[in-house]
């Protein structure tokens, strides 16, 4: 039996500098991720949506 959860971010530009943004999200994804990981969670799909949404899929065998 599988055991699974969702995680949506929004993220949203705050000023006009891209690339601070690519990294302020990128830090919170892989923190989400390393939390995860550590409850025994896979990744198993991502997708995204409109007006910077962002799904992450996770999966573990219980």
């Amino acid at each position: 039996m599988k055991e699974y959860k969702v995680k949506a971010f929004r993220f949203y530009q705050k000023g006009f500098d891209s690339n601070q943004f690519i990294v302020e999200s990128e830090a919170a994804i892989q923190a989400t991720l390393d939390d995860y990981v550590s409850k025994g969670y896979k990744l198993s799909s991502t997708t995204s949506g409109d007006s910077g949404m962002v799904y992450l899929f996770f999966e573990k065998d219980v």
